[in-house]
């Protein structure tokens, strides 16, 4: 099927903003570990050796820094697979997932295509605690629905006992060709779900203001959202769980799995003595 491709920027920008945090941190964690060490290969020889020094460097001088990066050019196609899960101890589930594929066909066209699903379950009769939700009024967490940043951002906020909750985002590069995720579901931009008394609701939606996904239980909530960047902000990714109750297990999970294109030798070098270019400036 083909749909509006205003997702292909989403992913662009999940792509961009997620190496760059991931570049950035790196770059702070290693600082340290150089400063205290100096590799045996570069410190060996005679007695007149200098050591190798090294100085910290301000956000003002790296920001003017550039690099190799996957340019957009690059991109051919892409998955993208989000999901949120939650399981209450009294066995009732709420689960979202949605995958979202590009694919580039051999006249250089981009075909879209969506799956969604959304399922709810109550307790089994006779289970394990069937009235205990697990649910504490007298506990709260809130506050982090609030948060805007620009990049990815992962928040956890637990009030109880004995919890399990998880944000992962992955980004993975591929020359082979895209696939649709093995995912069973309705191949519709949006679907929900929730049980006979509303408690528990669970929710997805792909559309040109991004991606969301939803999940409500009388112990919190759960949500991840992707917003595109646009001319007034830049594009953010936000995972988010809210947790007031015991024995809950929740998790939020987003892979992007990018295709690039295959380059000769002759445009690696080119586009090798270009980056060079750029960074003479």
């Amino acid at each position: 099927m083909k749909r509006n491709l205003s997702q292909c920027g989403i992913a662009a920008g999940v792509c961009a903003l997620a190496c760059a945090c991931s570049g950035n941190a790196y770059a702070a964690e290693s600082l340290a570990a150089t400063q205290a060490a100096v590799p045996a290969f570069l410190s060996a020889g005679g007695p007149d050796a200098q050591p190798v020094r090294c100085e910290p460097v301000g956000d003002d001088v790296l920001a003017h820094q550039t690099g190799k990066y996957a340019g957009s050019d690059m991109i051919s196609g892409f998955v993208l697979n989000v999901l949120s899960q939650w399981q209450l101890p009294n066995g009732a589930s709420a689960v979202a997932q949605g995958s979202l594929t590009v694919a580039q066909n051999a006249a250089n066209r981009l075909s879209a295509g969506v799956q969604t699903t959304a399922r709810v379950a109550d307790p089994m009769p006779g289970g394990k605690n069937p009235g205990n939700s697990g649910a504490a009024p007298n506990m709260s967490a809130s506050g982090g629905q609030n948060v805007t940043v620009n990049g990815v951002s992962q928040i956890t906020q637990v009030a109880g006992n004995g919890n399990v909750g998880s944000n992962a985002a992955t980004i993975d590069y591929s020359n082979t060709a895209m696939q649709l995720a093995g995912m069973t579901g309705s191949n519709q931009t949006s679907a929900s779900a929730s049980n006979a008394n509303g408690t528990i609701k669970a929710g997805i939606a792909f559309g040109s203001n991004g991606i969301n996904v939803t999940l409500q239980t009388p112990a919190g909530m759960a949500t991840q959202n992707i917003v595109p960047g646009s001319a007034q902000q830049a594009g953010a990714i936000a995972q988010l769980l809210q947790v007031a109750g015991n024995n809950q297990q929740v998790a939020n999970q987003l892979q992007l799995s990018l295709q690039t294109q295959q380059l000769s030798a002759h445009m690696i070098r080119q586009a090798g003595v270009l980056q060079a270019l750029r960074n003479t400036r």
